[in-house]
């Protein structure tokens, strides 16, 4: 690939050849979509279209952690890195996390193209209210991110030869809410892909009261609301907003919706029982109904830590950690705080914490890793850098490898201070994986141990023991 002006099927783009890869930006994958409708083709233009600058992330308020706002619907759009060399390449297609943050273009893959030899793919897709609202009778309730998800795979099966991929040899990734819509598409229709890979999935998480922030009740999902859940919802919504049908709702100006105060959360799950997936995806797994392509899934080692800084900022004593057990855990909480006594921890702050990346992340993913097992290679790992997240508003116990701190290392940008040989060694073993169907280390097996990932120690370890998952069991 050494041009920078490229055919697509819909027409001609301008990108930018730089030292050693060209990025195209902002290419419409789709028509600007209409509310709450499946996505259409873009429509073909003339000329040769700028692809020099991002197009517009999805409509999003922000929050906490990311400053970004926008409230442009017009905003289905892929990038493409693609290294400066000759051949067929590997195409490793990214989707962001969060769910009802984010755009591809935060994400920069020039390092991970360029020395991977990968052609890379990141786009944007539908988000929260937009993403996954729902209404009886609404056809696709709950379920436009994921089709937008689908229509960005086909635009790549059109169209990636022509940026120097193999549409034949594709990987699809993603990080937390985005490694969980992998774990969709794995279970809906026909992959549009041949590999999988996964960071922080939480496909069978469920979520004990408290857990997430304060108040919360226990939910039997993170991840996933029956269509006729998230359509009675929605009917709910629509009489709180003054609406009594969905077009008075499509005619709502975006700052509406994203103004309302329980949208954004109430929406950012995907809907099961519809088109796309067929029933709770845990029961999909358990029956063994999905694509049998090659798996490399982890998590970090220290999930919780980010949730718990997030969102429990007051102060915490060992007697309001001992409350919070009691409630997340009604039936046992004397045996949890026995397993987790505050004592053994430099804070009460993160016993919860660690309790909880046990409890919530490493016991899901395990099973995860045994159910995708069954029937297809899988390539376990945890990431282990504990340097690897050091917000400074986070007190210093609750600073290590965090939820989603790996990814820096596979898409380092030009401040990247972080290990470089850690990121080398990631980025060497997820391309090879894409290239070949495996990063490097044994596939996983009925057993205890997962590929550690941490500098200077790469290797086995007994995830088993280290998350105390026989009590968890």
């Amino acid at each position: 690939m050494t041009s920078d002006v490229v055919t697509t099927d819909t027409g001609q783009v301008r990108g930018q050849a730089r030292d050693g890869y060209a990025l195209f930006q902002g290419i419409p994958y789709a028509a600007r979509p209409q509310r709450w409708k499946a996505p259409v083709p873009a429509q073909p233009w003339s000329g040769v279209r700028e692809a020099t600058a991002p197009g517009s992330p999805c409509p999003q308020v922000g929050s906490s952690y990311a400053q970004t706002k926008s409230t442009d619907e017009d905003c289905l759009f892929v990038n493409v890195t693609t290294p400066a060399t000759t051949g067929a390449k590997p195409v490793l297609v990214w989707v962001h996390g969060d769910g009802a943050i984010g755009a591809g273009h935060y994400f920069d893959a020039e390092r991970l193209a360029r020395q991977g030899d990968v052609v890379v793919v990141t786009f944007n897709y539908r988000m929260g209210v937009f993403g996954g609202f729902g209404l009886p009778g609404l056809e696709g309730s709950g379920e436009y991110g994921l089709m937008d998800q689908r229509a960005a795979l086909e635009w790549v099966q059109r169209n990636i030869r022509a940026f120097g991929g193999d549409p034949g040899n594709v990987t699809l990734f993603g990080v937390s809410f985005g490694a969980t819509a992998v774990g969709a598409h794995l279970i809906g229709q026909r992959p549009l892909f041949h590999k999988a890979i996964m960071h922080s999935a939480f496909t069978l998480a469920d979520v004990p009261r408290g857990a997430w922030y304060p108040g919360m009740e226990a939910l039997p999902s993170l991840a996933w609301r029956s269509v006729p859940e998230i359509q009675q919802i929605g009917a709910m919504v629509m009489g709180e907003l003054g609406c009594a049908d969905v077009e008075c709702l499509r005619q709502l100006p975006v700052e509406k919706l994203l103004e309302y105060p329980q949208v954004m959360n109430l929406f950012q799950p995907v809907g099961y029982g519809g088109s796309l997936l067929p029933r709770l995806p845990a029961e999909s797994l358990e029956a063994g109904e999905f694509a049998p392509v090659p798996v490399l899934a982890g998590a970090t080692r220290d999930e919780h830590n980010s949730f718990v800084g997030l969102f429990r900022p007051e102060p915490m004593d060992a007697a309001h950690y001992a409350q919070l057990v009691g409630e997340a855990f009604p039936e046992r909480p004397a045996e949890v705080l026995r397993e987790y006594p505050a004592a053994r921890y430099a804070s009460p702050k993160q016993a919860w914490a660690a309790l909880l990346t046990d409890r919530v992340w490493a016991r899901a993913t395990f099973r995860q890793h045994e159910l995708y097992a069954k029937k297809a290679p899988v390539y376990a790992f945890e990431f282990a850098d504990r340097g690897a997240a050091t917000d400074p508003e986070f007190p210093a116990e609750l600073h290590g490898a965090n939820h989603s701190s790996d990814i820096d290392y596979l898409f380092p940008d030009a401040d990247f201070a972080k290990d470089r040989g850690l990121s080398d060694h990631m980025i060497k073993a997820w391309t090879d994986f894409a290239r070949t169907g495996t990063p490097g280390w044994p596939a996983f097996a009925e057993g205890r141990y997962v590929q550690s990932l941490a500098p200077g120690a790469i290797g086995r370890v007994d995830y088993a023991t280290e998350h105390r998952l026989a009590f968890w069991n």
